[in-house]
């Protein structure tokens, strides 16, 4: 039973040839001597009566072919059913009925199919030409030969599907990558060498050969990015070298209307396309700016035309794309963007100064826009403005020195008149006085002088903008700090910090303070104040917020406010006690990896040691938290701190008491009787009732130039007729130290002394015998009964008594 139902294996037929007319068939020589010599199979052949074959088998034999054709008519009948039954009957509202001759009313009908009906016939398509598919490649290339002997007879195009299926080979593929590769590579060539050429035209004779600018900008609009970035340098070049040394201007309509000459016209056009070109130029360049691809190409062509022509027409386009990129996230392109800046600011003579005024008034607006939240070197760039005291002085020098050498002119030709021989030297001097003349003149021209008061002006208009950002900076930057709360410490910070321009700000303030009005010198100094007051610990959680301003920060606060004093010393009087109290606390808060030590050593100088007028218990306090500090740190800190406490105890006699080594300072100790170590005021510290014990440790100190100095610094003394010179600055102290701190290293003598300690106590634990404990026990007990015993005669003997 498991073997009957089992499905047996189905043999197909065999593949029949394909069928060809009779009138076709050729037959061979071979053919007919077969047939001659078998004659009776031929006529057992041609006996069989194929008629009674069929009827036996009901019709006729049907062949796979056969079957195929009957599915396919089949396929075609259903979908003709399909096409008909999907046609739209319109409503009779819409249409009138036609009357036929029967009476019958018969209504129009659309001959739009369904989506249904659509659907079906494209999958019907497509089984017809899978079953294309499935032909032999005998059978396909036969197929291919007729279509294209039929489109041939008919005058059609030959389809290209047949073609690519003939052509698709791997190697087609392969030679037409590399057809289109070198195609490529000769494209990039020819118009590499059509920019050359191009150029050295316009270069030759900008005049007769302007015209191809356009070709050029053409070019520049390829979709080759290489082709894009050659075309926009090539473009620079020919620009930087053939703008005139002018601003162009273009003439009016009645300046059109007007007959002029042929070289006025040629001059003209000449212009106007040199004016047209470089706006089409400069607009590609804006456009491009803004894409990741040509950023770097586009800002240094943009930067490189306002440094070279920078009194050529579209220079305020120019210098606003230039402001805009000055704090970009690309390293390049800002470095490119800022040395422009700088070098407006310090070549002004190119265009006068009014591109200074304007860039300054740009760079003061993005600031605002941004909220103070841009690169430091957005306003680092101010530090190269030149700003001159002394204008309309050498004008009316130079006036003064004309009007003498006339009078010496004068004086000179009176005397050259009185003799024929002097003739010649008269003669000398008038060509050298013209000369002289005409060189000053073109000089003028081509720096674009001013007058002084439109010089004046500009100076003081850029200052206000100047001190306007800054003091809009330190306005920030309180606003920030009052508003930093519990919730704001986790708070995202921007891409360059929280306070980013602070330090920059604070450095312009230091340099420009001469020039800033004394009516704003008191508000400067309350923000500096409260800066430099900031703590970086929050009062209410005591957490660390990172918004508050670090420990470098409020050191260069207290730095700005001493140059400040300094360059205006006659016309204020603030007292700066609070910048000595917020220095003593900040030198506990310095952490030699977070903050940096040169600003340190630069506000130890200039606090301490350029500040001769100092009370006593104030240096005494500076003198004790110095020592301290040199304890805790590395040696380019502590020999600052050691170089700082030796210029304190040279200048104040009164503090050497220090060095003594009886407790309670020695003679004088102040009206604090003990020393309070964590004392936020100096003056309330009692550093005098204390002593420099510190010393004796530096003074065996791995780095031998520590110990020195501590040495050297315990044992002055504190006779009054000693003098001493400090020839070391703490700044020069720190340089030297932090240049020396990689190539120092330290002997390892106490390495080798602890190891030989080490090896004797071993020695020494090997030689003891070992230890009986019971004997121990033994001799505990006895001297444990003795000293018992004794304290028992003892207590009776005092009842007694």
């Amino acid at each position: 039973m498991g073997k009957s139902r089992r499905k047996q294996k189905v043999i197909p037929p065999p593949e029949l040839p394909p069928d060809v007319p009779e009138e076709d068939i050729e037959f061979s020589d071979e053919d007919l001597k077969f047939v001659k010599e078998n004659t009776d199979y031929a006529r057992f052949v041609s006996r069989i009566d194929t008629g009674a074959i069929n009827r036996q088998c009901g019709g006729k034999v049907k062949t796979v072919e056969d079957k195929y054709e009957e599915e396919r008519s089949k396929k075609k009948a259903h979908l003709e059913e399909k096409v008909k039954s999907s046609e739209i009957q319109v409503d009779p509202v819409d249409v009138l009925p036609v009357k036929n001759l029967d009476g019958t009313l018969h209504y129009r009908t659309v001959t739009k199919k369904s989506k249904l009906a659509e659907a079906d016939t494209d999958d019907a398509e497509m089984d017809v030409l899978q079953d294309e598919n499935t032909l032999n490649k005998s059978q396909r290339r036969a197929k291919a030969k007729k279509s294209k002997k039929e489109a041939k007879k008919q005058g059609k195009e030959f389809p290209e599907e047949i073609i690519q299926e003939e052509e698709e080979t791997p190697q087609a593929a392969v030679l037409a990558e590399v057809k289109e590769e070198l195609s490529a590579e000769e494209r990039f060539e020819t118009k590499k060498n059509k920019l050359a050429e191009l150029g050295t035209e316009l270069l030759s004779d900008p005049e007769a050969h302007i015209k191809s600018l356009k070709e050029m900008l053409e070019i520049s609009k390829d979709e080759n990015t290489k082709i894009v970035k050659l075309s926009l340098l090539s473009l620079l070049a020919v620009f930087k070298d053939i703008i005139p040394g002018y601003r162009i201007r273009l003439p009016t309509e009645k300046e059109l209307e007007m007959k002029v000459s042929k070289e006025v016209k040629k001059t003209r056009f000449y212009e106007s396309t040199l004016l047209n070109a470089y706006k089409a130029y400069l607009n590609k360049l804006i456009i491009l700016e803004r894409q990741t691809v040509y950023n770097q190409v586009a800002t240094r062509c943009i930067c490189t035309l306002l440094d070279a022509v920078p009194h050529f027409n579209y220079r305020d386009n120019l210098l606003s794309s230039v402001v805009r990129n000055i704090s970009s996230p690309d390293e390049v392109v800002r470095r490119l963007c800022c040395s422009t800046i700088r070098s407006l600011f310090s070549n002004e003579g190119k265009h006068g100064g009014e591109l200074t005024v304007d860039a300054v008034r740009l760079i003061a607006e993005h600031v605002k826009s941004y909220n103070c939240q841009l690169h430091p070197n957005s306003i680092e760039v101010f530090m190269s403005i030149r700003f001159d005291e002394d204008i309309g002085k050498r004008d009316s020098e130079d006036k003064n020195l004309k009007k003498s050498k006339k009078n010496n002119k004068r004086i000179n030709q009176e005397e050259q008149n009185q003799g024929q021989e002097n003739e010649r030297k008269k003669s000398k001097l008038e060509m050298m006085s013209k000369i002289r003349d005409e060189v000053n003149a073109d000089y003028k021209r081509e720096t674009y002088e001013p007058d002084a008061k439109e010089r004046r002006k500009m100076q003081t208009e850029t200052l206000s903008r100047v001190f306007e950002t800054y003091f809009r900076i330190l306005r920030n930057t309180m606003h920030s700090i009052g508003e930093s709360t519990e919730a704001d410490t986790t708070s995202n910070h921007g891409a360059f910090g929280y306070h980013p321009l602070l330090a920059p700000c604070l450095d312009g303030l230091a340099k420009f303070t001469q020039q800033l009005d004394l009516d704003y010198i008191g508000d400067l100094m309350n923000y500096l104040k409260k800066l430099a007051s900031s703590s970086s610990v929050s009062n209410n959680s005591k957490q660390k917020n990172s918004k508050l301003l670090t420990v470098s920060e409020r050191l260069r606060c207290c730095l700005v406010a001493f140059k400040v004093m300094r360059s205006n010393l006659n016309a204020l009087n603030v007292d700066l006690q609070d910048f000595f109290v917020q220095l003593y606390n900040l030198i506990l808060e310095y952490r030699p990896g977070r903050d940096s030590g040169e600003v340190l050593a630069e506000s130890l100088k200039i606090m301490l040691c350029d500040d001769r007028h100092q009370d006593m218990q104030k240096a005494a306090a500076f003198v004790k938290r110095l020592a301290t500090f040199a304890l805790c740190f590395g040696c380019a800190e502590s020999m600052s701190a050691l170089v700082t406490l030796k210029i304190l105890l040279q200048r104040n006699i009164k503090c050497r008491n220090l060095l003594e080594n009886d407790a309670g300072g020695g003679s004088v100790s102040g009206s604090i009787s003990k020393y309070q170590p964590y004392a936020t005021d100096p003056n309330l510290s009692g550093a005098l009732a204390t002593v420099l014990w510190e010393l004796s440790l530096l003074t065996k100190h791995y780095h031998p130039s520590i110990s020195t100095m501590a040495a050297t610094i315990s044992n002055m003394n504190t006779s009054q007729n000693q003098t001493f010179l400090s020839a070391v600055s703490p700044q020069q102290a720190f340089a030297d130290f932090s240049l020396e701190r990689e190539s120092f290293e330290p002997k390892n003598e106490t390495r080798k002394l602890n190891n030989k300690r080490k090896r004797e106590s071993s020695e020494e634990a090997k030689n003891v015998p070992e230890i009986d404990m019971v004997e121990v026990k033994k001799k505990l007990i006895e001297k444990f009964t003795i000293v018992r015993g004794i304290k028992e005669d003892e207590k009776a003997r005092m009842e007694c008594s």
